[in-house]
């Protein structure tokens, strides 16, 4: 049984990723059952960014670089998991990542930028853009009355239509796909948020990311970010997967 539309959109807006663990699959291989190194970095620069744990955020910046992220890339990351978990997580971030690189830069090391986002052309009013966004994301319509906290404080569903999903997700240095893998470092890092992290694994299977990725991301967190916050998202997992059978 599917998750309802109803958890979803409740869940989606109550918002509150180097490595040494070791892959098997290429990175493009049909039903990839594991992260590759690019993508578990991806992952734990995301989670010690949302942590707040800088030292390890330094040595997960070097191996990012080292196994094919951008510049670009590990810089939208951080700029989009500021929706998740704050501005001075974010920042603090970008400042570790500005120090990684002049590191870098005086051993002589020529780290790729990558290309920057697009400029946005699109002029339709932002809230019916992000509006679109998100149904792409989450793959239905998400239509109806408002209900709950978006009755409660209309604004906030605002801001979230208008910036989260029309300022970030329009930006193109990250795929949807990406960015929910980011999303969901950053939530099973915060802990305490287990209705989001469900709801944005979700979003993740609708999204491209196999069982077999999932679990292989629960474990990653547990490795390198800790043992109670990879339980707590290995949990979350499991009773999703159940739920649809």
């Amino acid at each position: 049984m599917h998750i309802s539309k109803f958890f979803i959109v409740f869940s989606l807006f109550f918002l509150t990723v180097g490595v040494t663990h070791p892959i098997d699959a290429s990175e493009g291989a049909l039903f990839q059952e594991t992260l590759t190194q690019k993508e578990q970095s991806l992952v734990l620069v995301a989670s010690f960014t949302a942590n707040g744990e800088l030292k390890k955020l330094e040595k997960a910046l070097h191996d990012g670089l080292n196994n094919g992220l951008t510049v670009n890339q590990i810089k939208e990351a951080m700029v989009h998991l500021y929706a998740y978990c704050g501005f001075p997580r974010s920042i603090r971030g970008l400042q570790t990542f500005i120090k990684v690189l002049d590191d870098r830069k005086e051993k002589g090391i020529q780290d790729k930028w990558g290309p920057e986002a697009s400029p946005i052309k699109d002029s339709r009013d932002k809230y019916d853009r992000g509006k679109e966004n998100l149904d792409k994301l989450v793959g239905t319509t998400l239509d109806g009355p408002k209900k709950g906290y978006a009755k409660f404080s209309p604004e906030i569903e605002i801001f979230l239509k208008e910036h989260l999903f029309a300022d970030l997700f329009e930006r193109d240095v990250l795929t949807y796909k990406e960015r929910e893998l980011v999303t969901i470092s950053v939530i099973a890092s915060i802990q305490n948020a287990e209705p989001m992290l469900r709801s944005h694994m979700n979003i993740c299977l609708i999204q491209g990311w196999t069982e077999g990725q999932l679990h292989d991301f629960t474990k990653i967190i547990k490795q390198h970010v800790g043992k109670q916050e990879g339980t707590a998202a290995e949990e979350v997992l499991n009773e999703l997967l159940e739920s649809k059978k």
